[in-house]
């Protein structure tokens, strides 16, 4: 019992600088540039859009939150201090996206195939929007990183992963993710 009390103390104390390491070696990476940066938009509190949603009106729609927007400066704050250099920075035409965006970086583009296909009234596009996205990538400078501000239903079919609120998620060209890191809000 004394060797496994032991070996968890050890464990608890090398656990932060582990933890560190990886953010490091994830820093590292997106340094170097080349990478797709994909960023559910920050805290909005709800799931989902309410039924009367138009895309041109943000009252219409489930925005940030305090605690959204702060989260958005942290993302934002993460790369200015780490010195990552980015390409450019693409918004789905939801209004909590395009608010993350312009909070984060200041400067972005709307790409409609980023959009949410979650509700019903959306779900046709799918497929259109994964097809635009594959084209779209195709052209990409790879020596530059790209951000894409999204929702999880888009990173969850382009990269089969499940991101929360506010989550970066990195991936190669081929969209194997390389790391993911949440922050805070």
């Amino acid at each position: 019992m004394k060797i496994l009390n032991y070996l968890i103390v050890i464990f608890i104390c090398i656990n932060p600088s582990i933890k560190a390491d990886s953010k490091q070696n994830l820093i590292n990476e997106l340094q170097k540039g080349g990478k797709l940066i994909f960023i559910r938009h920050a805290y909005a509190p709800g799931g989902g859009d309410p039924d009367n949603f138009d895309i041109n009106d943000c009252t219409t729609q489930r925005n940030l939150s305090h605690s959204g927007r702060i989260q958005s400066q942290k993302i934002g704050n993460f790369f200015k201090k780490n010195k990552i250099s980015i390409g450019k920075v693409y918004s789905s035409e939801w209004c909590r996206c395009k608010e993350t965006a312009f909070i984060a970086f200041k400067k972005y583009e709307i790409k409609n195939f980023l959009n949410s296909f979650f509700s019903p009234k959306f779900t046709k596009n799918k497929k259109n929007q994964i097809v635009d996205f594959d084209k779209f990538i195709s052209t990409w400078d790879k020596d530059q990183n790209l951000v894409f501000v999204t929702h999880y239903v888009v990173i969850s079919e382009i990269l089969n992963y499940a991101p929360s609120s506010g989550e970066i998620v990195i991936s190669d060209i081929s969209l194997k993710v390389i790391d993911t890191l949440e922050i805070e809000y």
